[in-house]
């Protein structure tokens, strides 16, 4: 298959491993923009590969379809994304990345000590929450989910 011919729906399925359910999905909600053929027929470019790659991982960070579908609307269309494109995407997500990083980080070094509270220790809570002063902040485990207590 030349590098510029079109690609069937489940072409698209296969390389990305999404469900062609899933992809008619996105092509709903306008995430990718297939061509039609003379007879109705979806066809992709091979850039809308790497689109559906792209929204799999904005979602698995906690992207929202809006927020996905802003990010992808920077993209041109009709032309494979160039890395500078790319590049432009990812520092847009950038901090939120960060974010989940430090949240991540946060959770697995306290997790086994505090889950902050939903109190694994009674003892040590007394300590690290007097007064249940974590549930000021907030329902859930506040002192996993926030960097401090203040």
């Amino acid at each position: 298959m030349a590098q510029t011919a079109l690609l069937t729906i489940g072409d698209v399925a296969a390389r990305t491993g999404l469900a062609v359910s899933a992809i008619r999905f996105y092509e709903d909600k306008g995430l990718v923009e297939p061509i039609r053929s003379a007879g109705g027929q979806r066809r992709f470019l091979r850039a809308d590969i790497r689109r559906l790659s792209f929204i799999l991982i904005a979602q698995q960070l906690g992207l929202s379809i809006g927020e996905i579908g802003a990010l992808l609307k920077e993209l041109p269309q009709g032309r494979t994304p160039t890395k500078a494109d790319w590049t432009r995407i990812s520092r847009a997500i950038r901090s939120r990345i960060d974010a989940r990083i430090a949240e991540l980080e946060r959770t697995r070094d306290r997790l086994d000590g505090c889950i902050g509270c939903g109190c694994l220790s009674l003892k040590n809570c007394a300590l690290y929450n007097p007064d249940d002063r974590a549930a000021a902040k907030g329902p859930g485990p506040r002192l996993v989910i926030e960097e401090a207590l203040d």
